[in-house]
């Protein structure tokens, strides 16, 4: 018999919204010390695209997410998304990606 997976929720705290939620694996995808989600996973429409672009060496070209609440809470660059990625990472391709230890979240495992 299989491990039942966790349940991944994450929650921007100032506001109290939620981002994101699902199961632990290709929908929501931990990775050095990230959330890659999946759009079915995200609860939120407020993650907005800023037009400030980075570069990792291995995962290659991203832009950076800026998040504004329902309610107006901004909390500055708190996601991005691999426009150009590295083919060999294909989980993190087109996703918002969050950090699990931003002090703006919450990240939750359930289960």
């Amino acid at each position: 018999m299989g491990t039942k997976k966790a349940t991944i929720r994450i929650t921007h705290k100032p506001s109290g919204e939620l981002l994101a939620e699902g199961v632990e694996g290709w929908g929501m995808f931990a990775f050095e010390g990230n959330y890659y989600i999946a759009n079915k996973n995200l609860k939120t429409d407020g993650f907005k695209f800023s037009g400030i672009p980075g570069l990792c060496p291995y995962k290659f070209i991203y832009f950076w997410y800026h998040f504004v609440s329902s309610t107006g809470e901004k909390t500055p660059m708190l996601g991005w998304k691999y426009w150009l990625p590295n083919p060999l990472f294909p989980f993190i391709a087109f996703r918002i990606a969050v950090p699990t230890r931003h002090p703006d979240l919450i990240v939750e495992r359930l289960n």
